[in-house]
């Protein structure tokens, strides 16, 4: 910072001053910073004395390479007179040792240069700043915290590796930009990369920086979403203790997944990965984000062959013709100040300009990289070094239209970073080999990445086969494209591993979560009885339409048994046949009775009667046939209304019989008249009276609630009972008491007439009848409550069929017998005679 010095009139730094490690003058200067080395030394602090300076160490080729890439887009520009013409561009490069202080204070020695600035005390200590642009950082913590800075300044900051998607926040970074895609697309491709080999139980290390930790944030809100959980999470930061780095070691060792995502810069992959290869930790399927995945040094420090089958997303390859020669012409490179030039030149060729010991090769600093191998000459990660080179240019258009370019550019602009600023954001252009390059509003680049597996080469080597791409601009449902091509997996397997927590869930069952586990890990349970799931990994079961029930393996719905009591079935036609046998045994009945119609016992207790009779039984046996065969709304309707009416003509029949059968005895007493008030007409109305009540009552029925066909659904699982809804619960069984009501009567006037004298003795028959009748009814009531299904039916028929065949055996099978064995009893005489016999005895 620039602090005013009253007394002496001046504006001085505070602190040491800064150097760039490598520069170049020009008409306009742009900045850069790079990590030439990645770690850095702290000195003891006794707060007694000023702190040392930060001790870089451990060189690292990657910001040399970037700072060539820069170079060679500066010259090329110089040497164009297309963009920029009469104008130079030139440089100044720091190093930032990877450490966030570092680059925030190079930043600003970029901004306010390193010159004393003489000003009169009373006036501001301030100046334009030195650069108009700045170049870099790699990573994104140092980023941050220079857009920070920047950022009051509206100093364009623009980075070529710097993922992290907090950066794309405008109100906090305002004059960042990046011609990398934001990790926001990466996380959420790594995601779905991860859910589409079907791995659901993961494991994840990241970077303890912003670009870890926020990228691994994006990726877990993701994976969350889409069903993957974590089984564990850790960090690690290359200057992290061993112990820390072992615990990491054994969470791994420990664990139950089998895939690792690893959201980790290429420096901390590098201590990682020659950890697990010292404690050979093979056999793990490595899923790697564009910090590593793509980074040839990893691959060599990959011993034991631990990432073999390593799949990741990598920005697309590209290319600029000229660069790669250009960054292995080492040659040029004594710009670099003395200090850094001797150590690269003596790491990258092995030698020393100062010999200390006999077998030490000398520098000469002729070299040449003529078969040389190391991480100078490796340029696998060209596609971030043309990220490099397209910010160069980007700056550079939006100086060539600040400056008015045509031929020559109007060097009396006073240029203004905030208007360079605006105008990089809107610039649209494409590079000379066709590669378009803009920013959308929060200064990022399109996302798309290319899919990268790690596919071992007999050699040794690593080839970074392309499988796949990933376009964020495309629907949803498309972004993720997986090319036809082998995949080499963990253990150069060629068959996708497998990473859950719980096996699948097949069909016919459904997932029930373990306790105090993630949604991951479940028991798969069977679907219960009426329940299926017709795909894997089911979360519910669904219940089956009433109409079908779950099958055995609980699948699929199959439809239902309906039953109902048919005539093609045993019991149906048993019924059906005894239903037919009566009707036809009551037709003969009526034919015998019929042809000896003017015979004495026919013609005894109103033969009309008897014919009337005869003709409701045959309809009770008739109306049983309403009750077979599958239910309809007619069918329910007409079985019980026929049955209730067709049985109260029978009962009164009867009842009738016996009336005369008292009737006939009083009248045979001296002085009785009682045949006069019930004679063949009474007993007619007698009997359409009863039966119209009945009438009276099913027509209510009918009207306010009729029987319906009814789907009975809960007396069995696995089948569906057809019967008949009362509708009326009513109206059933006022039906049913009604003629309980008729045969209680008629079964209490024929036991009174049970002992009058044998010829007009029919009482004794019919009170055997209803007393059949009766029997039949009153247990017909619990048999048909507890009856489950048809077999509610049948016994109704049972009922109706017994009590018209007691009916018919016991009023008329003693008369057939008489008629047809014992004709001699069918006289006249032979009553009257009878009778006289009886008057006699008593």
């Amino acid at each position: 910072m620039s602090v005013p010095q009253a007394e002496r009139s001046v504006c001085r730094l505070s602190g040491d001053a800064e150097y760039p490690q490598v520069s170049m003058d020009g008409d306009i200067i742009l900045g850069g910073i790079f990590s030439f080395h990645s770690r850095w030394e702290v000195g003891l602090h006794t707060y007694e004395n000023k702190p040392l300076s930060l001790q870089c160490i451990s060189l690292n080729f990657r910001g040399f390479q970037y700072t060539q890439a820069m170079r060679f887009a500066i010259e090329e520009i110089n040497n164009s007179t297309d963009l920029l013409p009469g104008m130079s561009l030139g440089y100044q490069i720091y190093d930032s040792c990877a450490s966030i202080a570092r680059a925030v204070k190079v930043s600003l020695a970029l901004v306010n240069g390193n010159n004393m600035v003489s000003a009169p005390s009373e006036e501001p200590c301030t100046r334009p700043a030195q650069v108009q642009a700045i170049m870099g950082e790699t990573f994104s913590s140092p980023c941050m915290a220079i857009a920070t800075v920047m950022g009051p300044f509206s100093i364009p900051l623009i980075s070529h590796a710097a993922t992290c998607a907090c950066l794309s926040d405008k109100t906090k970074y305002p004059s960042f930009l990046r011609t990398i895609p934001s990790d926001y697309y990466q996380s959420r491709a790594l995601a779905h990369l991860v859910r589409h080999f079907g791995w659901t139980w993961v494991g994840a290390i990241r970077t303890n920086d912003d670009y870890g930790n926020n990228g691994m944030a994006t990726f877990t809100a993701t994976a969350q979403q889409l069903g993957i959980c974590l089984e564990y999470s850790v960090s690690i930061f290359r200057t992290d203790p061993p112990e820390k780095v072992q615990r990491i070691i054994d969470t791994i060792k420990t664990s139950t997944s089998k895939v690792i995502i690893a959201f980790l810069s290429a420096s901390d992959m590098h201590l990682l990965t020659r950890t697990l290869s010292h404690h050979n930790l093979t056999g793990y399927q490595w899923v790697g984000s564009e910090g590593w995945i793509f980074d040839s040094q990893v691959a060599a420090t990959g011993g034991n062959h631990i990432l073999d089958g390593a799949i990741g997303l990598s920005i697309p390859k590209a290319h600029v013709s000229g660069m790669r020669e250009f960054m292995l012409d080492v040659k040029p490179l004594n710009i670099y100040s003395n200090e850094m030039f001797t150590e690269f030149w003596e790491t990258i060729f092995s030698c020393k300009f100062k010999k200390t010991a006999i077998n030490q090769k000398e520098c000469t600093g002729q070299e040449d990289l003529t078969g040389v191998q190391n991480g100078f000459t490796e340029l696998s990660l060209m596609p971030f070094f043309i990220n490099v080179y397209k910010g160069v240019y980007a700056v550079a258009h939006a100086l060539h239209k600040i400056l008015h370019c045509n031929e020559t550019c109007d060097t009396k602009v006073q240029l203004d970073p905030y208007m360079i600023l605006q105008h990089i954001q809107k610039i649209q252009f494409k590079t000379q080999d066709g590669d378009e390059v803009y920013f959308n509003e929060n200064g990022d680049p399109p996302a798309k990445y290319e899919i990268i597996n790690w596919q071992p080469k007999e050699d040794g080597m690593v080839d970074f086969a392309i499988v796949g791409l990933y376009d964020a601009s495309l629907p949803e449902d498309k972004q993720l494209i997986l090319q036809n091509k082998s995949l080499i997996w963990a253990q150069s397997s060629k068959k996708v591993p497998l990473s859950v927590c719980s096996e699948k869930c097949l069909p016919g069952t459904r997932k029930v979560l373990q306790k105090g586990k993630p949604i991951c890990c479940y028991d798969c349970l069977k679907c219960a009885e009426g329940e299926i799931s017709n795909i894997s990994d089911s979360i519910t079961c669904e219940q089956c339409h009433p109409d079908f029930w779950s099958n055995e393996r609980r699948d699929a719905c199959e439809k239902k048994e309906v039953e109902f009591l048919s005539y093609h079935e045993i019991l149906g036609a048993l019924l059906t046949s005894a239903s037919l046998l009566g009707t036809c045994m009551t037709a003969i009945v009526a034919f015998i009775f019929f042809r000896h119609r003017q015979t004495p016992i026919v013609r005894a207790n109103n033969s009309e009667l008897s014919f009337l009779l005869l003709f409701s039984l045959t309809l009770c046996f008739l109306c049983s046939l309403t009750f077979i065969g599958r239910p309809s709304e007619w069918s329910c309707m007409l079985r019980h209304t026929a049955f209730g009416i067709t049985f109260v003509l029978c009962i009164s029949c009867v009842l009738g019989k016996t009336i005369v059968v008292l009737m006939a005895f009083r009248a045979t007493l001296p002085g009785s008249n009682m045949m006069k008030w019930f004679g063949p007409a009474q007993q007619k109305l007698s009997v359409l009276g009863f039966t119209l009540v009945q009438i009276i009552i099913c027509i209510l029925w009918l009207t306010i609630s009729p029987p319906f066909p009814f789907k009975n659904f809960k007396d069995f699982k696995y089948k569906i009972i057809l019967e008949c809804a009362l509708g009326s619960a009513i109206g059933f069984w006022a039906v049913l008491g009604y003629i309980g009501l008729l045969a209680m009567l008629c079964f209490v006037l024929a036991f009174l007439a049970r002992k009058l004298p044998d010829n007009f003795n029919e009482a004794k028959f019919i009170t055997f009848s209803m007393l059949i009748f009766c029997a039949v009814w009153i247990t017909f009531i619990p048999a048909y409550v507890s009856s489950p299904g048809k077999f509610s039916v049948a016994v109704e028929i049972f009922a109706i069929l017994a009590s018209s065949y007691g009916l018919l055996f016991c009023i008329f099978l003693p008369k057939c017998f008489i008629i047809l064995f014992r004709p001699e009893q069918n006289t006249k005489k032979h009553i009257m005679g009878k009778t006289s016999n009886n008057d006699k005895h008593h």
